[in-house]
């Protein structure tokens, strides 16, 4: 049975429009079950344990850039590499990725802001359906961390896909997830770039200082990770 997983995760909440948090970022993986990614796995694991932590720790990359939680005492250079690290298994894996950026300011209210995901996913799968039809199944796992989100989730493809089946996961529990979780950041990143808005601290976690990280967008980081397909 030909089988597609797809991974969602978004960065962001459904409050007014604040200057700290002017966005709100959806990602999408998706992974062909018949391309196995366990040699890129085992050589994330043996990396995770070499720099002193769990084998099945999940990397949060918004926690990691704004030095919280798992990642208060890390400097700037380990932190670095273990996005990096991060950005060499999506990098090997035969994944392909989609990502949405809506600015809060042009949304002004929660209901707005769900209606313009909504439309933002339920075109893409329309847009796609010859792909998305092609499979047997297609599961589809989020982990209800957004009631909204598993509203648009659930409403978008099972309304117009019949083979697919929504699941609640954790990020600990498939690693393919944390590549949903690090989209949504290079998502945004790319789209500060564009507007001028990024940080030095943040563009220095991905390249060696700010130009360096405008230059890379430039070239495609996103892009990068991208393989075929949709």
């Amino acid at each position: 049975m030909r089988e597609l997983s797809i991974f969602i995760d978004e960065s962001g909440d459904f409050g007014p429009f604040e200057r700290h948090s002017p966005y709100y970022v959806l990602s999408m993986v998706s992974h062909d079950q018949k391309n196995d990614i366990g040699g890129q796995l085992d050589a994330l694991y043996s990396a995770l344990t070499d720099r002193g932590l769990a084998r099945d720790h999940a990397i949060h990359t918004g926690p990691l850039v704004r030095r919280e939680k798992d990642y208060v005492w890390m400097d700037m250079a380990a932190r670095r590499s273990l996005i990096r690290l991060l950005v060499e298994f999506v990098r090997h894996c035969k994944i392909t990725h989609h990502s949405w950026v809506f600015s809060k300011g042009e949304h002004g209210t929660r209901d707005q802001l769900v209606t313009a995901m909504s439309r933002a996913l339920g075109d893409f799968i329309r847009d796609n359906y010859e792909y998305f039809g092609s499979w047997e199944r297609i599961v589809v796992y989020y982990d209800h961390g957004q009631k909204e989100i598993t509203s648009v989730v659930n409403i978008a493809f099972n309304a117009l896909l019949r083979s697919a089946e929504i699941r609640k996961a954790s990020p600990a529990d498939y690693s393919l997830y944390q590549a949903a979780d690090l989209c949504c950041t290079l998502a945004l990143l790319e789209h500060k770039v564009r507007v001028g808005k990024i940080f030095e601290v943040r563009a220095g976690l991905l390249c060696h200082g700010y130009n360096q990280c405008r230059a890379s967008i430039a070239e495609g980081i996103l892009q990068d990770l991208e393989t075929q397909g949709v």
